[in-house]
């Protein structure tokens, strides 16, 4: 539960502008490294704490995948291409307070601002997906009815939710109960109920294909076990009596402390 809101909140917009200033940078030629160094100048500007680095023998202020990526990705000196989707997932600790969000979006090149539909049509699920289970996020309802709302918005899109890998509760630490998988694993009746107060990093992950995934030597980077493209978004919110409050919104004219608005395109 959160007993200081404010700082919460603060963190929460620390993080939100992290993500303003850092996506724009993501363009053909840029290395992941050179991104996470960016991150890691714009944290420090902030007077926040990367929250990453928190996390033993885990030394990166990001996590940074591309395509197959799924998550922990290690930012490296990959260089970035046109058409890669790129998945951003960043956290903040302010004042002994968690943010966490993630983001992932298709590099486009300099001679063409057209997105290839197929990737638009995909990311667009994710999105939307986030937006349903945020708005399921409300007082009296249980974490399996946020986990219905990504299932089946990311399967009726024709996509497949990862099974291994789940979203979670964050507040005093960056990863805490109670934990929010993207499918309905259990009965509704059977998952934890939302209170008021609960903080929630509600994070959608799935695949183009197969919802299996393997780890890769680095000891930290996941990808898809076929090789097929993945994507990841995640918001913190908060519970509240009139609705989820979106804590690290994409979109910086969404207010903080108003009920969850539409995303913008970022």
């Amino acid at each position: 539960m959160i007993d200081s809101v404010e700082d919460f909140k603060t963190c929460g917009r620390k993080l939100s502008s992290v993500f303003e200033k850092t996506l724009p940078i993501i363009k053909p030629g840029i290395s992941l490294i050179s991104i996470e160094k960016e991150i890691c100048r714009l944290i420090e500007k902030s007077k926040g704490e990367a929250a990453f680095k928190t996390v033993p023998n885990y030394f990166w202020a990001s996590c940074i995948n591309l395509n197959e990526g799924v998550v922990h990705g290690i930012p490296d000196k990959t260089v970035v291409k046109p058409g890669d989707l790129v998945s951003l997932d960043v956290g903040l600790k302010y004042k002994d307070w968690y943010t966490d969000m993630a983001y992932t979006l298709q590099v486009r090149s300099s001679k063409s601002k057209i997105q290839n539909w197929k990737w638009g049509k995909f990311l667009k699920a994710g999105e939307e997906a986030l937006q349903k289970a945020i708005v399921a996020a409300r007082l009296g309802n249980r974490v399996g009815d946020i986990s219905r709302a990504i299932q089946k918005t990311i399967e009726d899109s024709g996509y497949q939710p990862v099974r291994e890998l789940t979203g979670h509760g964050i507040g005093r630490e960056l990863h805490q109960f109670p934990w929010i998988p993207c499918f309905l694993d259990s009965p509704i009746g059977k998952t934890p109920i939302l209170k008021e107060g609960m903080s929630l990093a509600i994070e959608v992950i799935y695949t183009e294909g197969s919802p299996w995934l393997k780890k890769t030597t680095d000891g930290w980077t996941i990808r898809t076990a076929d090789g097929k493209m993945s994507a990841l978004f995640e918001k913190t919110i908060l519970v509240a009596k009139d609705g989820a409050k979106v804590i690290t919104p994409y979109s910086w004219g969404e207010l903080i402390d108003c009920p969850v608005l539409v995303n913008k395109q970022v």
